[in-house]
């Protein structure tokens, strides 16, 4: 049964593809090429979207850590094709420090989900990355990519893209510091709880003491 279900995943993608490519091609007008890469991506963000794997498998969770599972592995599972996007995007950008940017989003956006991974119940200190400046980031790319190669080039389009996409590369920044934090946070507890431990169990007079005569010399 897996591996039919295997199979119907790159059935479905490839169905996606094909089905796309000529509808960003012929349909909106834009470029093979470039028609073709998104396509690609799609469709293997489909395969996927539809692989037997399940994230946090290994975890063993009940109660309302259960639904925050559930809730974080639907949101990744989301946000991969998204992230497949950017990747794509930075090989069809010509500029190169918009391309660079573009690189950075898909490395940060790579790091933030290793993160939810690793502990899923952080996942609503970057649900709003996830379901809103991610899909938006991937938006973005493909439209500066397509303005930079449009026969009536558009100065103005394409510096506001730019901008909006520097901007959100400080905002990436900011939900993977964010994320980073929760981690700070949790090492702060655990360390009061090991000091009111040692406390308890030794009394404050057993704790070493550092002697400031050692310091100065």
């Amino acid at each position: 049964m897996p591996s039919a279900w295997s199979g119907m995943n790159w059935i479905a993608g490839g169905a996606v593809a094909a089905i796309l490519l000529p509808v960003l091609a012929i349909g909106i007008g834009m470029p093979f090429w470039i028609a073709g890469i998104i396509s690609v991506a799609t469709g293997g963000g489909l395969v996927f979207l539809l692989s037997p794997r399940k994230l946090f498998e290994g975890l063993d969770a009940s109660g309302a850590a259960r639904g925050k599972i559930a809730f974080a592995r639907e949101l990744l599972t989301s946000a991969e094709p998204l992230a497949i996007r950017l990747e794509v995007a930075v090989s069809t950008i010509r500029t190169q420090a918009v391309a660079e940017r573009v690189r950075n989003l898909a490395r940060i956006s790579r790091e933030i989900f290793a993160g939810v991974e690793e502990d899923p119940l952080r996942v609503d200190r970057v649900r709003r990355f996830l379901t809103y400046y991610l899909p938006r980031a991937a938006d973005l790319a493909e439209a500066y990519a397509v303005l930079e190669k449009s026969g009536n080039r558009d100065t103005r389009r394409l510096v506001e893209t730019g901008d909006l996409i520097e901007r959100l590369d400080t905002a990436f920044s900011h939900y993977a510091t964010n994320l980073q934090e929760a981690d700070l946070g949790n090492l702060d507890i655990e360390l009061k709880l090991l000091k009111s431990s040692l406390d308890e169990d030794l009394g404050a007079a057993q704790l070493p003491v550092s002697d400031p005569s050692k310091r100065r010399a």
